[in-house]
C-alpha cells in the first residue's frame, strides 16, 4: 500500500544502537522554511509519549482511509455496518483521532501528546451513507448507516469528534444524489438539502465529488461544468458553504489536471461560477504525507481504500513497523522530528 523504506533516513538500522530524541521545530518556521530542524530540549509531555513507546513524529505519515457504501457484505466498494464500527475501534484504540482535510492542509492538528491523526472519507452520497427512517412523521437517522455509525461514536467516545468528509453527488444515478432521491431506498427528494445541511451543521465536512461522478478523462469540454454544477448543488443546499476538497472519480485526472484544482463554467444565463480547491483527492497511493513534510502536495493527497476486513488494522500496523506514524508531541506551536543518537 505505501513504500516500505522509511520516510526519514535517521530512523535507520542505528536506532539498534543508538537512542531515539526528540528535535522540534517551531510551526512558524516549518511553514516558511519546512525542515529546518531547531534543537530543543525534550519536555516532560514529549518524555511521557516516550515512556509509552511512541516517539513524537509530526513528520510522519497519515492515513486517509477511503469508504463507498456500508452494507451488508464486504466488497471492492462495499463495507459492512459492522465492519466500520471495528474499524472506528481500532483506531480509537490504537490512538487515532479523526481531522478533516481542512484540518490536515491548513497544518492544525492540534492532538493530546501520543495521539495520531485520520482522516475518514466517503465517496459517493449514497443512501447507505445517510438515511433517514420516517416514525410518526419523525425522521430518525439509520443506525446502520455510515452517518448513524459515526453520530453513534461520537457520544460513546467525546474525543473522537465527527470530522469525516462527504464527497457529493448531487445528480447521480442508482440513489448517489445527496444520499438518496426520488424514493430510492425510501428516501424523499426534500430530504436531501436536510441531510447535506445537517453533515455541515455536526462538523463534517463536505467535498465535491462531480455533478454525476463523469470520468474526467473523457468529459472533454464539459470537465469545468461538471465540477462547478457540483460546487453549485452544495451551495444550493448549504448557502455560503466554501468547498476546500475535489475527489477524482475513479482517481481520473483530465487531460489539462489544471481544470481539476480549478476553474470556470458559465451557464445558459449567463451565470459565472468558478471554483478553487486547497486539495485534490486520489483514489489510491497510500498513506498521505505529513503537512509539514516538504514533500507535502495537497493537490495530490493519495488515499487508502478500506477493502476487506483487515485495511485499516494492516495499514496501521504498517506505519507502526517501518517508524512512519504521524505521532503528535501535544505541542501545537512546535513539529516534532524524529532523530538519533549514537550510543556512547
Amino acid at each position: 500500500m505505501f513504500p516500505r523504506s522509511l520516510l526519514f533516513g535517521c530512523l535507520s538500522a542505528s536506532v539498534a544502537v543508538g537512542a531515539i530524541a526528540c528535535s522540534h521545530v517551531e510551526s512558524s518556521d516549518v511553514k516558511s522554511s519546512p525542515g529546518d530542524v531547531v534543537a530543543a530540549a525534550d519536555s516532560a509531555r514529549t518524555s511521557s509519549v516516550v515512556a509509552a513507546g511512541l516517539t513524537p513524529n509530526e513528520l510522519g505519515r497519515i492515513p486517509v482511509f477511503e469508504y463507498h457504501l456500508i452494507v451488508d457484505k464486504n466488497g471492492v466498494y462495499e463495507r459492512t455496518h459492522e465492519g466500520l464500527r471495528r474499524d472506528l475501534e481500532t483506531m480509537y484504540a490504537r490512538g487515532f483521532r479523526p481531522i478533516s482535510m481542512s484540518e490536515f492542509i491548513d497544518k492544525k492538528i492540534d492532538l493530546p501528546a501520543g495521539q495520531s491523526p485520520v482522516v475518514l472519507v466517503f465517496d459517493d452520497a449514497s443512501p447507505s451513507q445517510f438515511r433517514y427512517i420516517e416514525k410518526n412523521g419523525q425522521l430518525e437517522i439509520d443506525p446502520t448507516t455510515a452517518v448513524g455509525i459515526l453520530t453513534a461514536f461520537n457520544k460513546a467516545h467525546p474525543d473522537w469528534r465527527n470530522r469525516a468528509v462527504f464527497c457529493m453527488l448531487p445528480a447521480a444515478q442508482a440513489g448517489r444524489s445527496f444520499f438518496g432521491d426520488k424514493n430510492i431506498e425510501g428516501q424523499k427528494t426534500e430530504w436531501r438539502y436536510k441531510k447535506v445541511k445537517f453533515l455541515a451543521e455536526q462538523g463534517f465536512e463536505l467535498c465535491n465529488h462531480t455533478l454525476y461522478h463523469a470520468r474526467l478523462d473523457r468529459a472533454g469540454a464539459k470537465v469545468e461544468e461538471f465540477i462547478a454544477r457540483g460546487d453549485m448543488a452544495i451551495d444550493s443546499a448549504v448557502p455560503g458553504y466554501k468547498v476546500r476538497t475535489f475527489a477524482l472519480p475513479l482517481g481520473m485526472w483530465p487531460h489539462n489536471r489544471e481544470l481539476a484544482k480549478r476553474g470556470t463554467w458559465r451557464d445558459a444565463k449567463g451565470r459565472t461560477v468558478s471554483y478553487a480547491y486547497d486539495a485534490v483527492l486520489e483514489v489510491a497511493g497510500g498513506p498521505a504525507r505529513s503537512p509539514f513534510d516538504p514533500q507535502f502536495n495537497p493537490m495530490s493527497v493519495p488515499r487508502v481504500q478500506v477493502i476487506g476486513d483487515s485495511a485499516v488494522t494492516r495499514t496501521l500496523a504498517g506505519l507502526e513497523k517501518h517508524g512512519q506514524r504521524y505521532v503528535s508531541d501535544g505541542d501545537p506551536k512546535t513539529v516534532a522530528k524524529p532523530i538519533t543518537t549514537a550510543s556512547k
